[in-house]
């Protein structure tokens, strides 16, 4: 959201006006002011200790614990002092807070709202167990649900993203951390009413911190895995600058056939990291071949074709890429078996391979590059067709055709001149290193 555009602004300050209507019946309600600071001050610091350790999340249990013992529009108060100082080293870092303050108290409402709609109130004063759960469960849901709605909406409006897609996937991804943190939420609010008070309650957050650092290493060491992967794709795009931004866009068509294909969502990250390293072993390649604008001699093929092995060899110690190793070995083989290296023929050749194969060439027809023309997506696919069964796995053209039917192709300009995102004109020049 560097550039904000404007209807994200309005989403944002529609979002705003939601979470101000949640808070309006404060006078009117009686309140546990000091329960309410307390909490709002546990959880302030709780986002501030994610900030400082650079934890990644937003630490619910103690807006739970708000939705569970506080009226709907005093749990609400909780989260707005925490999410309005929290630290934000994007741009327009008060629009990003208002935007996080009005999510969160607009979510903690509605998980209040449906906890007290179904007697939770009196189950947690009670301790009465398991009907307890019954009211909790309901309200994790609608604050799961809240924030994927919130959510969604932010992502179509700010990042663009199609609004078939804005939604997809978010619910279920949430709603079992979720899930882990409203059980701890319904700890503390049970501990809370008990005769062991707020400072038992409390205690029940140190688990969850413990926790929650394991989780952040796991992000720290992801994305210590995507530096690695960064380093590597802008090393080739410098040494050929021809093809340059064409490794992320055929990690985004490779991770579009995982999808379409039903994968998983470890192998489709797995695959997305195979496109994107597909070209890697150019770095061994002379840039003079790399950069030739003529024809090139056999000789001079035979060097490029050894691409795909210099970038086995330079990735095969990097145990997180799996099966990606596979893919960057053999991607230039061939269903009919006259590819590279090895010659595989059809099931001999790895699945990540097939996958990163087809993706590759499509890319590479559908890029406009200094050197040549390109063709428009539409005949992209013809030529896949054309070519599936001797070429291409028929399932993986068939998986990248439904996919852009359904999502379309957005690929980023690779040359100077400015082009359209789904028409982008061209063909390969006759004894250049071909597709990819």
């Amino acid at each position: 959201m560097e550039a904000v555009p404007a209807r994200a602004r309005a989403y944002v300050a529609c979002a705003v006006l939601g979470a101000l209507s949640c808070l309006l019946p404060l006078p009117t309600v009686e309140t546990p002011w000091w329960a309410v600071g307390l909490l709002a001050l546990v959880y302030a610091g709780c986002e501030q200790a994610a900030a400082r350790w650079r934890f990644a999340g937003t630490f619910y249990p103690v807006l739970l614990a708000g939705a569970f013992l506080l009226p709907p529009p005093a749990a609400a108060l909780v989260a707005l002092p925490g999410a309005l100082l929290s630290r934000v080293d994007q741009r327009q870092p008060w629009l990003r807070r208002l935007w996080r303050a009005a999510q969160l108290a607009l979510a903690v409402w509605a998980a209040a709202r449906v906890h007290w709609a179904l007697g939770g109130r009196d189950a947690v004063v009670g301790s009465d167990f398991p009907y307890a759960l019954v009211p909790a469960g309901a309200a994790v849901l609608a604050f799961c649900l809240a924030l994927t709605v919130l959510d969604g909406g932010i992502r179509a409006f700010a990042e663009r993203v199609p609004v078939r897609r804005a939604w997809r996937g978010l619910f279920l991804r949430s709603l079992a951390p979720i899930a882990v943190h409203g059980l701890a939420g319904l700890m503390m609010a049970v501990l809370w009413r008990s005769r062991y008070g707020p400072v038992a309650a409390l205690l029940v957050l140190l688990p969850m911190c413990v926790s929650w650092w394991v989780f952040a290493q796991y992000h720290r060491e992801r994305a210590a895995h995507q530096a690695t992967i960064r380093a590597l794709v802008q090393a080739v795009d410098i040494k050929d600058g021809y093809t340059r931004g064409h490794s992320e866009r055929v990690g985004q068509a490779s991770m579009m056939i995982a999808r379409e294909l039903g994968m998983d969502d470890a192998r489709v990250e797995v695959l997305r990291f195979a496109g994107i390293l597909h070209d890697v072993g150019k770095l061994g390649v002379p840039t003079r071949l790399l950069r030739k604008d003529g024809p090139l001699t056999p000789e001079e093929r035979r060097v490029i074709e050894l691409h795909p092995e210099y970038g086995h060899e330079m990735v095969r110690g990097i145990g997180f890429l799996g099966e990606a190793r596979a893919a960057v070995l053999h991607h230039h083989e061939r269903l009919d078996g006259s590819g590279y290296p090895y010659g595989l023929m059809g099931g001999q050749i790895p699945e990540p391979a097939r996958v990163v194969a087809v993706a590759d060439a499509f890319d590479a027809m559908t890029s406009t590059r200094s050197y040549r023309r390109a063709r428009p997506v539409a005949a992209a696919l013809e030529e896949l067709q054309r070519c599936a069964g001797a070429q291409f796995d028929p399932r993986m053209v068939t998986a990248l055709t439904r996919a852009l039917a359904r999502d379309g192709w957005h690929p980023a300009v690779t040359a100077d001149e400015e082009r359209d995102a789904y028409v982008v004109p061209g063909s390969p020049v006759p004894g250049r290193s071909g597709v990819g």
